[in-house]
């Protein structure tokens, strides 16, 4: 599968973006997606993921109750709406796919592009 992420930008602390990953192929929902994403300097980190169904979703505690990720099978495209944003939150966002929502925040199997946020304070 291959996937295409969008949505980045520069935004003020306490802002809003949507970030959006198109996948190509014709099985997307029977893919876990997912987003990490890498800060300068440090490791990638898992940040959230959504079952194929869209049923089941995990957050990283870092952006519990601010981000939401979703999904629109029928567009194969999965989304993550990024709210109430903080300088901490500036890294490139990466979509990443794969085929256990258990192994996905490890060990995803699929990687797109990043897409970069910036957020100042």
């Amino acid at each position: 599968v291959q996937l295409q992420a969008s949505g980045g930008g520069l935004v003020q602390a306490g802002g809003s973006l949507r970030l959006s990953c198109a996948a190509s192929g014709r099985t997307f929902s029977s893919y876990t997606m997912g987003w990490f994403r890498q800060a300068p300097g440090k490791e990638r980190e898992f940040v959230a993921s959504i079952s194929g169904s869209g049923r089941q979703t995990f957050y990283a505690d870092s952006v519990k109750g601010r981000f939401a990720i979703s999904r629109d099978n029928a567009k194969n495209t999965v989304y993550l709406q990024l709210n109430n944003l903080k300088p901490e939150d500036t890294a490139v966002y990466y979509c990443v796919a794969g085929h256990s929502i258990i192994v996905l925040s490890t060990r995803p199997e699929y990687w797109g592009q990043g897409t970069q946020v910036t957020v100042s304070s």
